[in-house]
């Protein structure tokens, strides 16, 4: 399986979801089990930059595409932005959630640079933070963007 751009040799049956061979066979435990439904967004990872979720998604579903964890998001100028952003506003409180917040962020800002309150809160809409930070983050979400535009508030 590829992933953050490395080609990672794996020795499970091809239904093994990957967040189980992210976190138990690759030791990349960045990536949370949440419910494990796929309901609260924990686990999301990219694949070939769409957001995903890991504890649903089959090791032999993925194929050739790329995995990109929470452990590569410093190696994107968004993913820079957005931990900046995470960092300066305090937006984590427990922070168990918030590496599947930080990933459905980054596909966002990947694709629009300037969204909307209505285009955060759906892009984030299945990402659940049982300490209610989502105004943080909404928060975080517009700094970012505004310091990748170059407008950041000084």
């Amino acid at each position: 399986m590829k992933v953050n751009g490395i080609e990672r040799p794996l020795d499970v049956d091809g239904d093994t979801p990957v967040l189980w061979a992210l976190r138990d066979v690759l030791g990349m435990t960045g990536t949370k089990f949440g419910c494990g439904m796929g309901l609260c967004g924990a686990c999301t990872i990219h694949v070939d930059g769409a957001p995903t979720r890991a504890c649903l998604t089959t090791v032999e579903s993925v194929g050739k595409a790329n995995v990109s964890t929470i452990e590569s998001l410093a190696a994107t100028r968004v993913g820079r932005a957005l931990q900046k952003a995470w960092l300066d506003l305090d937006v984590v409180q427990c922070g168990y959630c918030q590496s599947g917040q930080l990933m459905s962020a980054t596909a966002l800002l990947s694709k629009n640079t300037a969204p909307s309150d209505e285009e955060i809160d759906a892009a984030m809409s299945g990402n659940v933070c049982r300490c209610g930070t989502y105004v943080r983050i909404r928060a975080g979400i517009k700094e970012a963007a505004r310091a990748l535009s170059g407008k950041a508030v000084a």
